[in-house]
């Protein structure tokens, strides 16, 4: 099933040099103002549409699976994913001022490394993650949700929650360890 693609609109997503990235950002009130539920759909748009070769290759669009709205310079803690769980097929999750309530103690990291849309070049290295995690917050109406997340899709929300707080995923690579092993 293809998505139409007359609603793409190219974000303007900031990059790594920008200072507002390194920002924490403000916990949001409700109800949503209409700018930030058109924000919303524009980003799910974009990063569903990212995720479809043809779509993406005409329109020039960088893949991604999510993004934070400090990404785009509004300091609100509102991130965005969404997750092709099967081919052609996405899940999207908003999640409003969210919280990790709790964790695997297991550690995985995405093998191929992690990308970012605010990070326009390769880096070379692992991010240790918690294979599971519990995230609470809120939807676009104010409701209380709690998604449980396990290995690609924890791994994205551990990436967009560390936007929220001003951190890159290039910060929690190991140095001196580039490269994670389970040894």
């Amino acid at each position: 099933m293809k998505k139409s693609t007359k609603n793409i609109k190219k974000l303007d997503i900031l990059d790594e040099v920008d200072k507002r990235l390194r920002t924490i950002s403000e916990e949001v009130k409700f109800p949503l103002s209409e700018e930030d539920k058109n924000t919303i759909n524009d980003i799910i748009d974009y990063l569903t549409n990212s995720q479809i070769e043809e779509i993406a290759e005409k329109y020039d669009l960088r893949p991604g699976m999510g993004l934070a709205f400090p990404q785009l310079g509004l300091s609100k803690r509102i991130i965005i994913i969404v997750h092709e769980y099967e081919d052609g097929k996405f899940d999207n999750y908003v999640v409003i001022n969210p919280k990790i309530v709790s964790n695997s103690e297991e550690i995985i990291a995405a093998e191929a490394g992690e990308g970012c849309l605010s990070v326009n070049r390769d880096v070379e290295g692992h991010v240790p993650r918690f294979a599971r995690v519990t995230v609470e917050g809120y939807d676009e109406n104010g409701n209380k949700i709690r998604i449980r997340a396990r290995e690609e899709l924890s791994i994205a929300f551990q990436h967009e929650i560390d936007h929220l707080n001003g951190i890159l995923f290039f910060d929690r690579i190991n140095k001196k360890k580039p490269f994670y092993s389970e040894n």
